[in-house]
């Protein structure tokens, strides 16, 4: 399955939004139809691969408050729903049609726009928004 890396950025979109919402600072307006479209990805990933050391990282990462995965723990998510795709064609179906309701919703949690599979050299700035509000991460988080 192509895009991998689109689930595991899904992933954990949805392990900081529920993270958000457990410290109480989930926004006030939130997309009911992209909630459930996210709670079925993970249902389908943490279905199949359960308790899953990786998955337990990605959580762990995402309620420590980090803006994005640890480079280590998307390699091993990746590998983790890679294969898992290779040996269970209904797992890979499920994923598909998870991510494309995913997509269908707008695609973006909390105004953090999935970007997944990009290798910067030297100085780089990101910049996401969501038409009302915008974050600029320049080099790690101090």
């Amino acid at each position: 399955m192509a895009g991998v890396e689109i689930v595991v950025g899904y992933l954990f979109a949805w392990a900081v939004r529920k993270a958000r919402r457990v410290a109480g600072r989930a926004d006030a307006e939130v997309d009911a139809g992209l909630d459930a479209a996210m709670d079925r990805l993970h249902e389908v990933v943490s279905g199949k691969l359960g308790h899953d050391g990786s998955l337990v990282r990605l959580a762990n990462e995402a309620e420590a408050g980090q803006q994005a995965l640890s480079d280590r723990t998307r390699q091993w998510v990746t590998l983790a729903v890679e294969d898992a795709v290779e040996q269970d064609p209904e797992f890979a179906k499920a994923l598909r049609e998870a991510v494309a309701k995913i997509q269908a919703a707008g695609g973006s949690v909390g105004g953090a726009n999935v970007m997944s599979g990009n290798t910067f050299m030297g100085p780089t700035a990101v910049q996401t928004g969501d038409h009302s509000r915008q974050e600029n991460h320049f080099g790690p988080k101090a």
